[in-house]
């Protein structure tokens, strides 16, 4: 359902209009269908969830926001239109930016380089001009770098802006690849499993950031997460996902207390 009022939520967060929408989704390969007709929105401002045990759908739906995957049926709606099927590059120059399950990083590049590469639809110049390091390239050179830089000292991750990615901890490559994505400004942020293989500490660092890239920022961020804890913590909304379908949808109030959802999902336990 289409939402284009905005509403401010309990805590006092302010949560806009739909900004994107999903209608009807099917995606299949060959024979198996990853996703069946699934429909659910996304509103501006919003910190929305999606869960659902192993093998649900999850990551399908988010590379199809992305770009990576083109449906078979149904409609992606984007700042109020229908949206072509695009390749991920097209779908990021509209504002979207995504982290992926699997860190997906240059190990042999710095961390500032590799976060560098996430203004990439930030530069225009001419190959010509960059080699010469002259006139505009020079200009956004400067302000790509100005950006970068911020985001860095945002997540505070100053001290190893030159150390190469290879010689990281697990937990700081991943907030490495939320840098690399926070530095294209998106307007939506698409985040895979942010607290995988986390311990303790990095998940309540990471939650920080999230919360603080949302409220700082204005970004609306389209999580998935395992950690129930984090989910219900972090999340206005939540859609639930169970073997390609969606079984549940709403608040996480509401959510926790869906028979359908305890009985696919919260009610077992996970490794």
């Amino acid at each position: 359902m289409l939402h284009s009022e905005s509403f401010v939520t309990p805590d006092g967060r302010t949560i806009g209009p739909t900004v994107m929408e999903m209608k009807n989704i099917t995606l299949r390969f060959g024979g198996v269908v990853a996703i069946k007709d699934i429909s659910f929105d996304i509103r501006e401002g919003e910190i929305r969830a999606i869960i659902g045990p192993n093998g649900a759908g999850k990551s399908s739906m988010l590379n199809v926001v992305s770009g990576f995957y083109n449906p078979q049926e149904g409609e992606v709606w984007y700042k109020g239109a229908k949206r072509p099927p695009m390749k991920p590059y097209q779908v990021a120059r509209q504002g979207i930016a995504r982290t992926f399950q699997n860190i997906a990083l240059f190990e042999g590049m710095s961390v500032l380089d590799n976060v560098m590469t996430g203004r990439l639809n930030h530069m225009t110049s001419g190959i010509f001009s960059q080699a010469l390091w002259w006139g505009k390239a020079e200009r956004e050179e400067v302000a790509n770098r100005e950006a970068v830089e911020k985001v860095i000292d945002f997540l505070e991750i100053q001290h190893i802006r030159k150390t190469p990615v290879a010689r990281l901890p697990y937990g700081l490559k991943k907030r490495v690849e939320l840098a690399r994505a926070l530095a294209a400004e998106p307007k939506i942020l698409l985040l895979d499993e942010p607290m995988a293989g986390m311990n303790v500490e990095e998940k309540e660092d990471m939650s920080r950031f999230i919360l603080s890239v949302n409220d700082e920022f204005g970004t609306t961020i389209a999580l998935i997460e395992h950690d129930m804890g984090v989910v219900m913590d972090l999340s206005d909304r939540v859609v639930v996902m169970d073997y390609g379908k969606k079984i549940g949808d709403g608040t996480p109030d509401e959510v926790r207390g869906n028979q359908a959802v305890i009985d696919a999902y919260l009610g077992v336990a996970h490794d």
